[in-house]
């Protein structure tokens, strides 16, 4: 049976975030409403009423009952789920909200499994998959990525981090021991810094979409894609950083205790619980750190894109406006 929809009674602009993203702490807020790995777990059923009530509230309709926090939590969801350029659903596994369940699973065998260099290899190779996956699911979708860019992409991010961090396993053979226990976090940011660009070259070599404040799209600018997708780098490596620095360190601390001898096989387990822990709160953290709709200023564009915009707007733009992804 559907819904009886009645008039919107109560005001909420939802056409933009919830929290002032020209601050921190608003982007911070923002962000652990729609990366809740509780989102991950709603069926595609859920997604689409919520998708519903989120057109037929910006119609003027609403379900009747529906609440303010009601319409927000419809609102999240959303934007949890659907691409914010291609509006398409994505890929569960690779939304931002999969991310601390996924990173901690992850994350926690990169750093258990790091003393051979067969499991330095498995390790690696489970983790750029799943960085290539997301993202692919979270790039700028405004920009086409072939099939074949996407695999060199993935392919080379797979092959820098195998080198990166077997080189290192054997050099940390005669470092000290929490050297070792770091390698993987060494591979992981190098191999984010080949892949997250390879994997939207396509950006970087035919720019990205950029628009005025009211949304009009002025062209496309190579140079608000690499500042975007720099941004992005950032925005992983920070994200990665607490858990897999400071988790060895504990670990280190306490492995000649009796407790952490005598049952090993709570080993695994408090390693991925320990960096779900950090990455609950690092997730939104690192995707707040810049706004996700960025601004560049119009003068500092590709001299051929200022003149273009001149030529067919009135007056020139302070700044233009362009999704960097995350």
């Amino acid at each position: 049976m559907s819904k009886v929809l009645v008039p919107v009674d109560f005001r909420a602009d939802i056409t933009k975030p919830r929290w002032d993203q020209s601050t921190f702490f608003g982007r911070l807020r923002h962000f652990a409403a729609i990366t809740d790995p509780r989102l991950s777990l709603a069926s595609k059923k859920e997604l689409e009423n919520a998708k519903t009530t989120v057109t037929e509230f910006q119609k003027g309709m609403m379900p009747r009952g529906l609440t303010v926090e009601g319409i927000w939590r419809a609102k999240h969801l959303v934007e949890s789920a659907y691409h914010p350029d291609s509006g398409e659903l994505m890929n569960v596994f690779g939304r931002m909200s999969f991310q601390a369940p996924g990173g901690m699973a992850i994350t926690g065998l990169l750093l258990h499994f790091y003393k051979t260099p067969f499991q330095v290899a498995s390790m690696q190779w489970v983790n750029q998959s799943f960085n290539a996956l997301v993202n692919y699911t979270n790039r700028n979708a405004a920009s086409s990525t072939s099939s074949k860019q996407m695999l060199f992409a993935y392919a080379t991010a797979t092959s820098t981090a195998l080198g990166v961090a077997i080189a290192l396993n054997r050099y940390a053979r005669r470092a000290s021991p929490i050297f070792a226990r770091w390698v993987p976090f060494v591979a992981v940011a190098t191999a984010n810094m080949v892949n997250i660009p390879l994997s939207r070259q396509s950006e970087l070599i035919g720019g990205v979409v950029v628009t005025d404040q009211d949304g009009n799209e002025l062209g496309k600018s190579k140079k608000c894609a690499r500042k975007g997708i720099s941004q992005v780098v950032t925005s992983r490596i920070v994200m990665a950083a607490p858990g897999m620095l400071l988790l060895p360190v504990l670990v280190e601390r306490i492995k000649t205790t009796k407790f952490w001898t005598k049952y090993r096989a709570v080993h695994l387990p408090v390693q991925v619980l320990g960096v779900g822990a950090f990455l609950l709160f690092m997730v939104p953290f690192a995707c707040a750190i810049f706004p996700q709709e960025c601004k560049y200023r119009f003068t500092k564009l590709e001299s051929e894109l200022q003149h273009s915009v001149r030529e067919r707007v009135c007056s020139e733009p302070e700044f233009v406006y362009f999704n960097k992804g995350l």
